[in-house]
């Protein structure tokens, strides 16, 4: 059983600043790439930032400047800073993993945090 705990989300002013943190646990070998996604209300999910095992990056090009994607491989933990934030980063925020079992580059299947809500508003 691979689970993503998801935590940091809530209501933050426009301009202002949050950290989402994503740990895994469970039978794993180790994790290819993680990212961070995004559902707000009547959109479909979108990506907003992933990283590989080696830290290489990648973002959405709303988001380019103000996120940063990194993670903890001890940890197991992918983090999303997210700064001056704005009213249309509101929505759900879904982390993802793909997760190796062995240390062949095979079985790998991706898992999904349960979503936390971020919320920009005055």
């Amino acid at each position: 059983q691979v689970q993503l705990g998801e935590s940091g989300g809530g209501l933050v002013q426009p301009g202002g600043s949050l950290r989402l943190s994503c740990a895994a646990s469970g039978s794993i070998f180790s994790i290819n790439d993680m990212g961070w996604y995004r559902q707000a209300p009547g959109k479909e999910r979108e990506l907003v930032a992933s990283i590989t095992s080696g830290g290489s990056t990648n973002y959405a090009d709303s988001v380019k400047g103000r996120f940063t994607i990194s993670r903890d491989n001890a940890k197991r933990t992918v983090y999303l800073q997210m700064n001056n934030l704005k009213a249309e980063d509101t929505a759900v925020y879904y982390c993802n993993a793909d997760v190796r079992f062995r240390a062949q580059p095979w079985p790998h299947f991706a898992f999904w945090g349960q979503g936390t809500q971020v919320t920009v508003s005055s």
